[in-house]
């Protein structure tokens, strides 16, 4: 008996290294056929640990935080060969998608200063690959209101993508930490403090009020604000980890990254190393275990109430587990979940998968909920116009109101990345206002041809980068978290977007209130 039971488990173990064996192959083999790496793909300036930010204030991380930038320009920008040095390349000087060249480069951590005496202070954290660019606009909306805003810098985005192979989350926790003791000394308690989190960062945001619930030593958040959190990653992200070994051999380095591609974005990371996907899951891993260990012990009400922004269609996170993994398990304290629908009024037809179709009723049924539920969609049959249906805390009628903005012309659904900017943004927005220039409009590019021809795949040109629910978005944040009520926003409220314009230039962006 033992003995047919030691040889199927040596069978198994030679199948498993033998599938091990074949997965490898194949892994070094798909690699090396992609483009070689680049001296941004080799190159990570050296941050400080999470010992060394748990150590430091917001003065020294910003000083650090210099050194690391004036490397970059040393050991990138000025050893780029005459191939590299071309227009679309973000780590070329004379390149209009260089950001030294602009106003402001918002590849580096910042704080926007109310006119007066703050009322309050709030932290935001941007998204993996990311930078503190992408909650600018919602640190501004809370600026303008009175409140000092924190956006800091995780460490390893804003350089180089090398910098994200050497990345550990438990450094993107400690600066989530930094950044909340710099908002408190600026906006001492009483005055609220709200905490913004943008993807990776929203489950940074999750973690850090875990942590402050079991730990009196850190200041506790008032209010959570989520966009697109990444509470539940892809099943591959679980595996990440092996899809990077044969880059232990040098021979081998392109296999540390799962996608190789040109920097023209001058503020976020086009390539992406395996170590990325690594760190996400390993956050999002401790934040599920930590739940879990947190609902055991009855130390769940401790947590502040929670708004969260997530598209029905998201490719990065797992939408379902929004709801499974985190608000079904969230105290009753005035929650509230927004979910953004596909447009049912676009005529894609057969073109739009019946798992499309089919997604917000499979992972939002009908039924009594511990919290707000509003869902942005069609007002109706044949018309582009968004309403919201909205599901109050232990209830189950709906309540619709028109929401006078509309799903723009051809846009079948939100995306991942799109929550967190308006139309009107320069670099994202479908239709750019012109009042920065940032070298190119990414959002606003309708790309026809044939393909090979341009340096990125059309895939990448086509995701919706911006939110034409973004009034609506910045509406919810002033009813949750009780703002003044906001003055009229750029974006507009009485009529479909247009087609994007030819976007216009000015030499500086417009500013108001103070920054440093």
């Amino acid at each position: 008996m033992w003995t047919l039971i030691s040889k199927a488990a040596r069978w198994s173990a030679a199948l498993l290294a033998l599938m091990l064996v074949i997965f490898l192959g194949a892994r070094i083999y798909l690699s090396e056929r992609g483009p070689p790496l680049d001296l941004w793909h080799l190159y990570a300036p050296a941050e400080f640990s999470a010992e060394e930010i748990e150590a430091t204030d917001w003065a020294g991380f910003t000083a650090k935080e210099d050194a690391l930038f004036r490397s970059l320009a040393e050991n990138v920008g000025q050893k780029l060969t005459p191939q590299e040095r071309v227009p679309f390349n973000r780590y070329f000087e004379e390149s209009p998608v260089w950001p030294g060249r602009f106003a402001r480069d918002w590849n580096r951590s910042y704080i926007m200063e109310p006119a007066g005496p703050p009322a309050g202070a709030v932290v935001l954290l941007h998204g993996l690959t990311d930078s503190p660019y992408s909650l600018r606009r919602i640190a501004a909306h809370y600026r303008d209101r009175g409140f000092v805003a924190v956006g800091i810098r995780l460490p390893g985005h804003g350089t180089t993508p090398a910098a994200l192979t050497e990345a550990d989350w438990r450094q993107w926790l400690a600066a989530t930490k930094l950044s909340v003791r710099e908002a408190r000394r600026r906006a001492p308690a009483p005055l609220p403090l709200d905490i913004v989190g943008f993807s990776n960062g929203g489950a940074l945001a999750m973690k850090y009020a875990l942590d402050a619930a079991a730990d009196g030593g850190l200041a506790q958040a008032d209010r959570l604000i989520l966009v697109s959190p990444m509470v539940g990653v892809t099943r591959f992200a679980r595996f990440a980890g092996l899809a990077g070994l044969p880059a232990a051999l040098p021979a081998f380095a392109k296999a540390a990254w799962l996608a190789i591609m040109p920097e023209f974005n001058p503020f976020k990371y086009n390539s992406f190393p395996v170590n990325g996907a690594r760190q996400a899951y390993r956050l999002t891993d401790a934040l599920s275990r930590q739940m879990r260990a947190a609902e055991r012990e009855g130390t769940l009400g401790r947590l502040p109430p929670v708004l969260t922004f997530q598209s029905v269609m998201d490719a990065t996170v797992n939408t379902r587990s929004v709801l499974t993994d985190l608000y079904d398990h969230l105290p009753e304290n005035g929650g509230e979940l927004v979910l953004f629908d596909v447009n049912r009024n676009e005529k894609f037809g057969p073109l739009l998968r019946a798992s499309a179709d089919a997604r917000l009723s499979e992972i939002a049924p009908p039924r009594s909920r511990t919290y707000r539920l509003a869902i942005v969609e069609n007002a109706g049959k044949g018309t582009d116009e968004a309403q919201e249906r909205v599901v109050e805390a232990g209830q189950t009628d709906a309540r619709t109101r028109r929401l006078g903005l509309f799903y723009p012309k051809g846009v079948f659904s939100l995306s991942h990345v799109a929550l967190p900017f308006p139309l009107t943004d320069e670099l994202y927005g479908l239709t750019p206002d012109g009042s920065e220039d940032f070298g190119v409009t990414l959002g606003a590019l309708a790309p026809r041809g044939e393909r090979g021809a341009l340096i990125v795949s059309l895939d990448a040109l086509l995701r919706m980068s911006s939110n034409p629910f973004f009034p609506y978005l910045l509406e919810r944040i002033d009813a949750f978290t009780g703002l003044p009520a906001a003055p009229a926003e750029s974006e507009t409220r009485t009529a479909p977007p247009p087609a994007p314009p030819p976007p216009a230039r000015s030499r500086a962006p417009k500013r108001s209130g103070r920054q440093t």
